[in-house]
């Protein structure tokens, strides 16, 4: 038996309709789900991965994100994300994401975990003490220099220019000369 294309749709129709399983020309009621960020508030934020500096938008409700996307309107990435930005939900949403400061002291196998309090004053106190066995008020040549070069920061791509702006003040304010950024190395 030959059978062409269109003698094959003749049958198969003629099958579906004697079967009963035919498709219904009946209107269908319809409707659409509610979207997961309905009522979020909405928050950009750059991305913190790379030196890029993508846009990203993170959706919180009641302090808890929902959602992650790349915003469309960024110049540099317009909406789109690589695989890296496209998976930062998991920075937030992850039952193994560190949430309090770990402490290793010297010499030690151990850490434990500490307040965040204590950690910030154990920074403070180690910035403060290196800072003041560094600082040199005059060079060589006796020129007033008030700097330390005992203490260097690595900037982040994940801070935004005014933070950037904030950050370097701090540091310039202690005294460093060895400031750099993600993105310059």
């Amino acid at each position: 038996m030959k059978v062409t294309r269109r003698g094959f749709l003749k049958i198969s129709g003629v099958a579906l309709v004697a079967s009963g399983i035919g498709i219904s020309l009946k209107p269908v009621s319809a409707h659409a789900q509610p979207l997961k960020i309905k009522y979020a508030k909405e928050t950009t934020t750059i991305c913190p991965y790379c030196a890029v500096g993508c846009g990203i938008i993170v959706a919180t409700r009641k302090g808890k994100v929902i959602n992650t996307e790349g915003d469309p309107d960024h110049p540099i990435n317009r909406g789109s994300l690589c695989t890296k930005g496209g998976s930062i939900y998991q920075l937030s949403v992850n039952k193994n994401r560190l949430d309090r400061p770990l402490y290793r002291a010297p010499y030690s196998s151990e850490w434990k975990a500490v307040s965040w309090d204590w950690a910030v004053d154990r920074i403070a106190k180690n910035v403060k003490r290196s800072r003041d066995k560094s600082f040199e008020k005059r060079n060589a040549k006796g020129q007033v220099v008030n700097r330390t070069d005992g203490i260097a920061s690595v900037g982040s791509a994940a801070m935004d220019n005014e933070e950037c702006f904030v950050y370097q003040k701090f540091l310039r304010g202690l005294g460093l000369t060895y400031i750099e950024h993600q993105a310059r190395i």
